[in-house]
């Protein structure tokens, strides 16, 4: 797997969206990319349980919890599960809780905060459908690319070099 280094992408493929730097690294992996999921959801994260009990197969889950400030929409349980699963990472428009563990596990987790509070769990939200937060658009089937220094949105997967 090629190392993820964004600024190194945003110079060979400046064509890359960047999403606004609001986001920080709470999972285990610094760097991680893969083909993007969706899920579009408010305070409510009943479908992103769903998602992670799927084979993630290497994809990038992006959830866009609203920017919410007042519940967590992942933790360590569902974040453990996404691992199990194969997936890559979870961007979250939105916050996380479990952090201790979330930083443990073999899984990228890019959110915008930490939250101790859950979420409710009401069966709402979408699935599969292009999202606008950020600076960005994210469609599914797009491609994420994430480290330390930020997080890149290509439509299509990029050719990068084995480092």
């Amino acid at each position: 797997m090629p190392t993820i280094i964004t600024p190194d992408i945003c110079d060979a493929f400046p064509g890359v969206q960047v999403v606004e730097p609001l986001f920080a690294n709470f999972g285990g992996m610094d760097a991680f990319h893969g083909a993007v999921r969706t899920i579009k959801c408010f305070e409510d994260n009943s479908l992103v349980k769903q998602a992670v009990a799927e084979a993630g197969n290497g994809a990038v889950l992006v959830v866009d919890a609203g920017g919410s400030p007042r519940c967590a929409m992942l933790g360590d349980m569902l974040a453990e599960q996404a691992v199990e699963n194969g997936w890559a990472g979870i961007v979250m428009y939105g916050c996380v809780r479990d952090v201790d563990v979330l930083a443990t596990l073999p899984l990228g987790v890019q959110a915008l905060g930490s939250h101790p509070r859950k979420s409710e769990k009401r069966g709402e939200g979408q699935r599969d459908i292009t999202l606008s937060f950020a600076g960005v658009t994210i469609s599914p089937d797009d491609w994420l690319y994430a480290d330390n220094n930020g997080i890149l949105i290509a439509d299509h997967e990029l050719a990068l070099d084995q480092r």
